[in-house]
């Protein structure tokens, strides 16, 4: 064969391999983005680059998944919906103590699905892969529990308000139990 023929067929290959690289690359995108949702934009955002921003998403499915994520029994289910229903009548009196609890509350529920709850970063990444359409309001409301206890945003009933809404939305994504049921009381 004449040398051109060569590298007709050279190029062609690495034509058709780097084609083949890009598609395979914008599916796994398209999965990320269908998976993590919302977060894969803020992903993205922070990040400034899709490479790194889709390598944390994918770690942080990694890491999850080889956690032990149960669902709660039903006597833990019972045990948190009645404590969920103290933390939301505490807050007519106190508000920004009824949303301390929530915070607290909510690492308790996590732990006993078996989410590490050492690090607020942590649970939240964790938090994204499962359950990315509340993972933003989980943070929105530790954010205004952080400054309420600092009291940068003390008496600021409304903010507390969003605070406890914002809990509660994540509250009813982990209340799943063994039976597959999710009970949202």
């Amino acid at each position: 064969m004449d040398t051109w023929v060569w590298v007709v067929v050279i190029v062609g290959i690495i034509a058709a391999a780097a084609l083949i690289w890009f598609l395979v690359r914008q599916a796994r995108s398209r999965e990320l983005q269908r998976d993590f949702g919302p977060e894969y934009d803020r992903t993205m955002s922070r990040a400034g680059d899709r490479g790194l921003a889709e390598s944390d998403l994918r770690e942080r499915r990694e890491r999850v998944d080889a956690l032990d994520v149960r669902p709660l029994s039903r006597s833990d289910h019972d045990r948190f919906a009645t404590e969920w229903t103290k933390v939301q009548a505490e807050f007519v009196d106190a508000p920004a103590e009824a949303v301390s609890d929530a915070d607290s509350l909510i690492q308790q529920v996590m732990a006993a699905r078996g989410y590490p709850v050492e690090d607020f970063d942590r649970r939240a990444a964790d938090i994204s892969v499962e359950h990315p359409e509340v993972v933003e309001n989980y943070r929105s409301a530790h954010s205004i529990a952080v400054k309420e206890a600092r009291e940068e945003a003390h008496g600021d009933t409304e903010a507390l308000r969003k605070a406890m809404v914002y809990y509660r939305s994540l509250f009813d994504e982990l209340l799943v139990v063994d039976d597959g049921e999710d009970r949202r009381d």
